[in-house]
């Protein structure tokens, strides 16, 4: 009996399978500068513990995404290793901070399945659970992956595709404890313009371009513990429809979120992702543009001091985005197109 795993292909899933992801992993100040080097974000709350404490934190949370990406992370081994391709996320959404020294484990229940008409492959809907050391959620999405068949000719279960929200509502969005936007200083986290000043229909150009180099997203699938065949063995890659390694999605997610800091520098909390869309795939060497449109400014209950802006986010590749590539009339994506993601950022109010 072999004593290794090749993972889970689409015809070993059942709808109501159970996973308990292995390798618990402890967070530190070292994976926090390790997210910076990659990503350069510069969000005031993630980068500064005075800052932080000034807004009731206990100190600098860890940035919302690399929470995902250890998440995500986590899930890879038993639901994505065999992935042709990361689809959509919904349901998204954060429960409380991250801070170094918190341990983070996840699991996850199989929700839908779909095979693929080419009888190669299939869409597996998941819903996954991160919690920290004391239990408490700190991430809790739904995402579905294609994922290769071994035999194709294998008999699968019948089709369930689940239903899924629309999007997250702003009362269900998790302000952490504490937070008191009081002290919250705009000369040092970049920016002047509070949730006030944002007006559904907006359009942010956020100007900057980044060019993923291979050793950046190499790095990035090691670093979260992301075995995704499709993302780290060039070899594998060769045989696939692209003839490369495949870019991790969330790597230009990431990469979108640093870009918007021109723009949405007081977004300083990625509260929930609505849905979101990897459209095309990316390599080493394209260069990521971004650009965001506000589509909902939302009060949250009981809170004067910090709303909710629903951004929807573009980001392209070897285009930069001062004429909005999108969809077209015709329902298409302009080509450059990469990702398509919606999701809510919490933002300080202006005060009195």
């Amino acid at each position: 009996m072999s004593k290794t795993s090749n993972g889970n292909f689409f015809e070993d899933f059942r709808v109501g399978q159970e996973f308990r992801h292995a390798t618990p992993r402890t967070l530190t100040e070292a994976d926090a500068a390790l997210n910076v080097a990659l990503y350069g974000s510069r969000f005031a709350v993630n980068s500064s513990d005075e800052f932080a404490r000034a807004i009731g934190l206990p100190r600098a949370p860890l940035d919302d995404l690399l929470v995902f990406h250890v998440v995500i992370g986590k899930t890879v081994p038993d639901i994505s290793l065999n992935a042709v391709a990361n689809l959509g996320y919904a349901e998204f959404r954060w429960g409380v901070p991250v801070y170094p020294g918190d341990t983070l484990s996840a699991k996850s229940t199989v929700l839908g399945l779909r095979e693929n008409s080419n009888k190669t492959s299939g869409v597996v809907w998941v819903r996954s659970t991160g919690v920290n050391q004391k239990g408490e959620m700190v991430l809790d999405y739904v995402r579905w992956v294609m994922v290769h068949k071994r035999d194709p000719q294998a008999p699968v279960q019948p089709v369930v595709v689940p239903k899924t929200a629309p999007s997250v509502k702003p009362e269900d969005l998790v302000v952490p404890a504490g937070l008191s936007i009081a002290g919250y200083d705009d000369g040092a986290a970049g920016s002047s313009h509070r949730w006030e000043d944002y007006a559904p229909g907006e359009r942010i150009d956020h100007v900057s371009g980044m060019t993923v180099e291979d050793s950046d997203h190499m790095f990035s699938t090691r670093l979260y513990q992301n075995t995704a065949r499709v993302h780290f063995d060039a070899y594998a890659g060769k045989q696939t429809r692209f003839g490369r390694r495949l870019a991790y999605g969330g790597h230009v997610i990431s990469l979108m979120r640093a870009l918007s800091f021109n723009g949405l520098a007081n977004g300083f909390r990625v509260a929930a992702f609505n849905a979101g869309s990897h459209v095309g795939p990316t390599f080493g060497g394209d260069t990521i543009y971004a650009w965001s449109e506000v589509l909902e400014s939302a009060p949250l209950p009981g809170r004067a001091d910090v709303g909710a802006l629903r951004i929807r986010s573009i980001a392209t590749k070897d285009c930069p985005c001062g004429d909005w590539p999108g969809k077209g009339a015709d329902g298409k994506y302009h080509p450059a197109v990469v990702l398509d993601l919606d999701y809510w950022v919490l933002m300080p109010r202006r005060l009195g």
